[in-house]
């Protein structure tokens, strides 16, 4: 029950909280909106046409929980606080400043705009799957000098913006700037192509342009742009004010270019993995990895026994003793495995070979003792307090970073109150509340989530092992193994395992199993599902997924709606939101189908991406200037807060998969496909405005004539 008093509105606990809950109801159905579609197509894809369970779907669903809980906090967050700031200080800053010092500030924001973008953890995190001996250059910039490669990014991005509010003041065009950039990339992408490390960083450059376009990027600078365009810029373009979008999207590919080329000196050249650890490259490879100890911990954990040998000059002699010193110094052992004081027998046990094992543990006693206590794979469990802590303190520094110059802008520079505080403040802490529990949500639900299934798709195509389904079986008897022949006459060992309730056959290997501990390695394979090894249906079924995981998700994104309703209104209906929803989802859709293509046929990136940017250089030349904006500007909403994480693992996870050296570029793709189907579907809708318009005339001559006689 409501009443109205002296001018004041009197509502009920019991009304409010009806009102707030259906606010928050409608903030939450947004965001389940945008995740749903493209989550449950992952689920049911894995379970039910691969036929291969979820691992760890609990965590996942909390996970997936938490990502729509912190996108809900952060976006209303951002609506209260950062882009009414970023809008205060764009109409305020003309009045009162010259325009350098926009154009410093511009930036300065979207260099920490760029640090605040929940996706760019997802960059620091792709390391883990490239190796050092293939790709030098790639492995340096995702572990040693991931800050920098951020710090790059961040920089290019502060460039395009101050680009950008000098094309809102003196109102310039967008075309030059595309010829130039795209010409630019282009030639420097033919370059990197001809030398070994260059060309390994080229998917991840151009993927670095779609991964700034993200959620905190983009409703910043547009606030910003609005007003500066407010009180400077013409009024005379309805579509001024898309284009940064743009320049935000191409100006960090140039930026991790040079980076990579500034680094090119210091990074030996791709190599075979023995030689990488051998002796004589010893100061090249330590110069890729932190320190030494960070160097023997990569050795032990992913290099081959042979390559382990080569580290310690070719002596196992040295390589047993090095591990039997290593096991009583503690010290030492916490530098190299970590903090866990089991890290070094759990190794031994999943990886070491007989000899490492017997110097782990002193004898052959002790390691039997040991295969039955860690023969059972216990997984890790969540760190909490870990999570929470890490993920707190990474939100509060990428908001406080960014909000930090506007405040000072705002009331050293401007000398400004701030408006509506308690709202501004208020928006600002959902935006770091959002901000931690989005990045713990991609952390135990997105990545595990997108890892998962781009490690089972080539199931479909080709055999995989199951890594999460591996055990250990303990006193295994040799007697048990049978002997299978196909119809060719080739002759396969298998034995029988009760999993469960089920006895399943299992492929033997001689090599899983050791005969001092008794212990069988086990690790369940799946497919070829689809023909025979390498079949092109199996691969299709891929590319068709990757088309329709690409199309389904860019309709749901919420940020497409909304372009498809600005471009409908500036474009007086001529241009559709369902026409542009639509052009935009397909050529999503084929461009992630092309990427996960380059990655199961490795196909270098140059002859997916110079011959579309090329082309559309020329349907550039031919297009209007507002179809640019709006065609060129679409591929920034093609990459939200949920596509690139998932799409960033997958890709990396197929690629380790199906052993290429990197697995980026799926992201690239995905963005410059939309570009060409906006833009040729924008030619369209202009041939038909000419020959309407063409007609018209014609008709109103021959009516004139008539008129006349």
């Amino acid at each position: 029950m409501t009443q109205q008093t002296a001018g004041k509105i009197k509502v009920s606990f019991s009304h409010a909280l009806g009102l707030l809950g259906h606010y928050i109801k409608n903030r939450v159905m947004t965001q389940v909106k945008s995740v749903w579609l493209i989550i449950i197509y992952l689920i049911l894809f894995q379970t039910v046409i691969l036929g291969i369970r979820i691992a760890d779907a609990s965590i996942i669903a909390i996970g997936i929980g938490l990502v729509v809980a912190g996108l809900t906090f952060f976006m209303e967050g951002l609506f209260l606080g950062l882009m009414p700031l970023g809008e205060l200080v764009g109409v305020k800053l003309p009045q009162k400043s010259t325009l350098p010092v926009i154009l410093g500030f511009a930036l300065v924001l979207g260099f920490l705009a760029t640090l605040a973008e929940p996706a760019i953890q997802v960059l620091q995190a792709a390391g883990r799957a490239v190796k050092p001996w293939e790709a030098p250059l790639l492995f340096l910039l995702l572990t040693k000098y991931s800050h920098i490669l951020v710090y790059s990014v961040g920089a290019g991005v502060g460039i395009a913006i101050a680009f950008g509010m000098m094309r809102f003041h003196y109102n310039w065009s967008l075309k030059p700037f595309i010829y130039i950039l795209v010409g630019l990339l282009v030639a420097f992408t033919i370059w990197a192509f001809f030398n070994q490390n260059m060309h390994t960083i080229t998917g991840l450059a151009w993927d670095c342009g779609a991964v700034t376009t993200g959620p905190v990027t983009v409703p910043l600078i547009l606030a910003l742009g609005i007003g500066i365009c407010r009180m400077v810029g013409s009024a005379e373009s309805g579509t001024m004010g898309f284009g940064v979008v743009t320049l935000a999207s191409l100006f960090p590919v140039l930026t991790v270019l040079l980076l990579g080329t500034f680094l090119l000196g210091s990074v030996p050249g791709p190599m075979n993995e023995a030689d990488f650890f051998n002796k004589k490259n010893r100061k090249a490879a330590e110069a890729l990895f932190n320190n030494k100890d960070k160097m023997v911990h990569y050795l032990f954990s992913n290099a081959s026994i042979e390559s382990q040998v080569a580290y310690f000059d070719g002596s196992k002699e040295k390589m047993v003793e090095y591990l039997e010193v290593l096991s009583k110094n503690e010290s030492k052992k916490k530098a190299i495995f970590g903090d866990d004081p089991d890290a070094l027998k759990r190794w031994a046990i999943s990886q070491g070979t007989e000899e490492q094992r017997y110097s782990v543990f002193g004898s052959l006693d002790a390691v039997k003792k040991a295969v039955t206590r860690y023969s059972t794979s216990v997984k890790k469990a969540v760190n909490v307090p870990d999570l929470l802590a890490r993920n707190t303190i990474v939100a509060v520094k990428a908001i406080g970073l960014l909000t930090l110059p506007i405040f000072l802008v705002l009331f050293v520079l401007l000398r400004e109150k701030l408006p509506r505080s308690d709202e501004i403040l208020l928006g600002l802490f959902f935006t770091i509340l959002g901000m931690g529990i989005f990045s713990i949500g991609i952390e135990l639900g997105l990545n595990k989530l997108g890892n998962q299934v781009g490690n089972m798709l080539p199931s479909s195509f080709k055999t995989i092992q199951l890594l999460e389904e591996k055990t250990n079986i303990i006193n295994f008897d040799p007697d048990s193994v049978e002997s299978a022949i196909s119809p060719d006459g080739k002759k396969q060992d298998f034995f029988y395992a009760k999993i469960g309730n089920d006895y399943v056959p299992i492929p033997y290997d001689e090599k899983s199993f050791d005969p001092a501990t008794k212990q069988y390695q086990c690790t369940p394979t799946k497919g070829p599902l689809f023909g025979s090894e390498g079949s092109f249906w199996g691969i299709a079924v891929v590319l068709l997924f990757a088309f329709i995981m690409g199309y389904g998700a860019t309709l749901a994104e919420p940020a497409l709606n909304a372009l498809g309703l600005t471009v409908e209104e500036i474009t007086v209906g001529t241009f559709k939101k369902s026409l542009l929803m639509q052009a935009v989802a397909i050529g999503v859709g084929f461009g992630i189908a092309m990427g996960v293509a380059k990655i199961v046929w490795n196909i270098p990136l140059l002859w997916l991406l110079c011959p579309p940017y090329l082309l559309l250089l020329f349907i550039t030349k031919l297009s209007t200037e507002e179809f640019v904006n709006i065609g060129w500007d679409s591929a920034g909403v093609t990459t939200g807060p949920i596509t690139v994480p998932l799409v960033l693992a997958m890709g990396l996870a197929i690629g380790s998969q199906v052993g290429v050296v990197e697995g980026f570029g799926i992201l690239a793709t995905a963005s410059v496909c939309p570009i060409l189907s906006v833009l040729a579907v924008g030619l369209r809708i202009n041939w038909k405005r000419k020959a309407a318009l063409t007609e018209a005339v014609q008709t109103a001559k021959e009516e004139s004539l008539v008129d006349g006689i």
